[in-house]
């Protein structure tokens, strides 16, 4: 995706012989509201008609006056954090960087999904190089019940979910929304709609991406035709799922992170009970633009995320898969927020056998050696994960490796995947036993024990103490631990 730079208004004013500023005459130009690069870009583009921008406001009412005052159509609002996304001119948004209230203006850019293609023959080992399947069977968390994740709810932003997978069956899909903000004959207000949860939304985008990510999170445990068990870092959690469709736009995105800010504590509403379906604790993002990208404390993501944060709600994310030399940063962007409790994650290979000594994956993508803020936290493993993935998906049909399901039409329904995609969802269904072994640990706190409790693996790049850590430009702090993590935060034997 190729790079523009940020495109910001100036104040001009005169200069004095001296050299120092005059007095801006009464007549001058008001100072115009920085742009992000994407819609930079596509100011000085050839594009015409309608593209969606996101207005953001000092306050709501400050970014809703300038979209009405503009002649925008207004499409949905993140309301906590204060933004408008819209439906705008090029005129339109220009006349808008003059509006009073408004501090930036934020265009729609189109985001990838962070798997890669295997051919790799492989067995479901990498809960053995996590000590997940440890956890599960020797710890008990708070609630007194063994630590699979019971009594929380990860919410899975991705292509979708197919809720009548054997990964997902009884009733683990909780809840099911899927986007439709860029459609211009949508009227819900959020730019969600809720879907029957026998309904397929991974089929309906053409995906198969978010379901494998899903059952690596929080599949249940299954036993596949030819005797091999596959099971998620939390099978004992309940998902909820955001489909934004397979070619995934940062508004889309956002507009799923906007509805858990405003929807965590009660995600099916305040007639349903805690016990069918719990909280939302954590939080899986495997997407983000090919090649990485600078971090924008100013952007929506940046915002809904630490909103996120403050209210309890662990973020996760993909690192990326453009691999790198450590000479610049190719990580994704929002995942370089040094804001505790949100956790970047690399790709570590445990060669299928469940090793904690194998390789940083080569496609996991590295910081830059010099700015430790754009370095991953931690690694998981993301190479030749087994999940759930129907063959006949687009995305699933690249895995080359598919493998039958327990019943008699489940015929190519998991398949083996690659990427820090696939990183990602161990860490969320870790988060979501250590919210089990304590339930009133802040994010920051889980971020703090999962690095601080990771392997120390030798393979690639030294570690450096950096923010009180033993840490590394391309594989974080180490391999997680789910055991001494669990641990740590009060998980006692059974």
């Amino acid at each position: 995706m190729p790079r523009r730079g940020l495109l910001t208004g100036l104040l001009v004013s005169g200069l004095i012989a001296g050299g120092s500023l005059a007095a801006m005459p009464a007549s001058a130009e008001p100072a115009l509201v920085p742009l992000s690069p994407s819609l930079a870009g596509q100011l000085l583009s050839a594009v015409t008609g309608q593209m969606p921008v996101m207005v953001h406001g000092a306050t709501l009412a400050d970014a809703q006056r300038a979209v009405a005052a503009t002649g925008m159509r207004q499409v949905t609002a993140f309301r906590q954090i204060g933004v408008v996304v819209a439906s705008a001119t090029k005129p339109q948004i220009e006349a808008a960087r003059t509006q009073p209230g408004v501090t930036y203006l934020e265009g729609d850019q189109p985001i990838a999904v962070h798997a890669v293609p295997t051919q790799v023959a492989t067995r479901s080992t990498s809960l053995l190089a996590t000590r997940g399947l440890e956890a599960q069977q020797t710890l008990t968390g708070a609630n007194g019940a063994a630590l699979d994740g019971t009594g929380i709810s990860v919410a899975i932003i991705d292509s979708g979910i197919d809720p009548t997978h054997p990964a997902f069956a009884g009733g683990k899909v909780v809840r099911s929304l899927k986007s439709v903000c860029l459609d211009e004959s949508n009227t819900n207000t959020n730019c969600l709609v809720d879907m029957p949860r026998s309904v397929d939304t991974d089929t309906l985008s053409l995906g198969g991406h978010g379901s494998h990510v899903s059952s690596i999170a929080a599949g249940r445990v299954v036993t596949l035709s030819d005797g091999t068990k596959v099971s998620g870092a939390a099978p004992g959690a309940s998902i909820v799922s955001l489909s934004t469709g397979a070619a995934v736009v940062i508004v889309s995105a956002d507009t799923a992170l906007n509805w858990v800010l405003e929807h965590h504590a009660k995600p099916c509403g305040d007639s349903v009970l805690p016990a069918q379906c719990p909280p939302i604790r954590v939080v899986n993002n495997s997407y983000g633009p090919e090649g990485g990208g600078k971090f924008d404390q100013n952007s929506a993501t940046v915002k809904l995320q630490r909103e996120l944060v403050k209210q309890g709600v662990v973020m996760v994310w993909a690192a990326g898969n453009d691999g790198g030399d450590g000479s610049k940063s190719l990580t994704n962007p929002p995942a370089q927020d040094p804001t505790g409790g949100i956790i970047s994650v690399a790709s570590y290979n445990d060669q299928g056998t469940g090793t904690r000594s194998g390789p940083v994956s080569k496609f996991s993508s590295r910081g830059a050696k010099t700015d430790a803020s754009t370095w991953p936290d931690i690694s998981a493993p993301g190479e030749n994960i087994v999940g759930a993935c129907r063959a006949y998906l687009p995305i699933c049909s690249t895995g080359l490796k598919p493998q039958s399901g327990p019943g008699l039409l489940d015929v190519g329904s998991y398949n083996t995947l690659s990427g820090t995609s696939m990183a990602a969802p161990q860490i969320t269904g870790i988060v979501a036993l250590l919210f089990q072994a304590d339930p009133a640990a802040t994010p920051a706190e889980i971020e703090k024990v999962l690095k601080s409790t990771a392997l120390r693996y030798s393979d690639g790049s030294p570690y450096q103490q950096v923010g009180g850590y033993s840490t590394s430009f391309d594989k974080g702090t180490g391999l997680v631990d789910t055991m001494s993590a669990s641990e740590a935060l009060g998980a006692h034997s059974h």
